[in-house]
């Protein structure tokens, strides 16, 4: 059984502009020890999916079906008290933005203590020095002078390690890594990505790194979950998928990825945009008006294509032999 599984979760968004479908019939699962990524465009619904698990989600969002369980816990119907014991303890998050995720007016050694005395046993007398191991663990210079330096006072490279460092300081079993390194030099986004994928496996903990970054996803990831405004329109093992994606949509998302070009010349945008996701009339196939592939009957039900590990949901997908 997976550690990790989400089956056919739909959640919406009741706003004044009206009631926003933002994520339709999502399945996916995460074993113990691998590393998943959810990659997808900016609105695709990553984000969205890793908040309505762990119960973050805003007060405008609703659940109308589907659920997902946690090593036997079921995420969805579980009161705050169980998800509170859960989050930090079992299942981390790495948000976007650490600055804006870390508390100004908190040092950064209290927060990690502060994660310590909700989720463990450590004594008051040494969670100072367990704090500041967490920080040396992240390889972050001086860590006893920065255990009492505030966010501010940190570059953003610092405030990431820092974000990494509370989200391990429990040894969770999952680790939701949101766009873990957006805004860093790639120098730094290496050295973050070798500190989580170390203590993953030195952990076997289960990774869910959401990003858009394509290059990434297949650096550091067992398998990856393609998103686009709401579903999931791909999932496969991270070389197949590269090699042989059936979706118009990874197709096109590769295209536009640099690996391994050296002209900018050779990427190819993907056109159009994410349809509007309050429209009523929204097709099965919401990447249906943006696709080349498109034929009349794309606006039926979507059909779930499965060979061995690789999933597409698509009518007309592409046969890579042919392509």
């Amino acid at each position: 059984m997976a550690l990790l599984e989400v089956d056919n979760l739909s959640l919406e968004f009741r706003t004044r502009g009206g009631t926003v479908q933002a994520l339709e019939d999502v399945s996916l699962a995460i074993d113990r020890g691998e590393t998943v990524g959810l990659v997808g465009e900016s609105g695709s619904g990553k984000s969205v999916l890793s908040y309505a698990m762990l119960g973050l989600s805003d007060a405008a969002a609703r659940i109308t079906q589907g659920r997902a369980r946690f090593d036997g816990v079921d995420l969805l119907n579980a009161d705050e008290r169980t998800l509170a014991d859960l989050r930090g303890r079992e299942v981390s998050m790495i948000f976007q933005n650490p600055r804006a995720a870390l508390n100004p007016i908190r040092k950064i050694g209290h927060q990690i203590e502060d994660v310590l005395e909700r989720h463990t046993t450590t004594l008051r007398k040494n969670r100072e020095a367990a704090a500041i191991a967490c920080l040396a663990q992240m390889q972050i210079p001086d860590p006893q002078r920065r255990y009492h330096a505030y966010p501010f006072e940190l570059s953003g490279g610092l405030c990431q390690r820092v974000m990494i460092a509370l989200a391990l300081a429990c040894s969770p079993k999952l680790l939701i890594a949101d766009e873990p390194t957006t805004g860093l030099d790639v120098t730094t986004q290496a050295a973050i990505m070798t500190l989580i994928m170390e203590k993953a496996r030195s952990l076997r903990m289960a990774t869910l790194l959401i990003t858009h970054d394509l290059g990434l996803a297949r650096a550091y990831c067992n398998r990856i979950v393609v998103m686009h405004a709401g579903h999931v329109v791909e999932s496969a093992p991270t070389e197949l998928l590269f090699t042989q994606a059936h979706h118009p949509y990874t197709r096109q998302l590769i295209g536009a990825t640099p690996i391994g070009r050296t002209r900018l010349d050779d990427l190819i945008a993907v056109p159009g945009g994410l349809p509007d996701l309050r429209r009523a009339d929204l097709p099965s196939c919401r990447f249906s008006q943006r696709c080349d592939r498109m034929q009349a009957h794309c606006d039926q039900p979507l059909p779930r294509r499965i060979d061995g590990d690789h999933l597409v949901r698509c009518h007309y997908p592409i046969d890579p032999a042919l392509a």
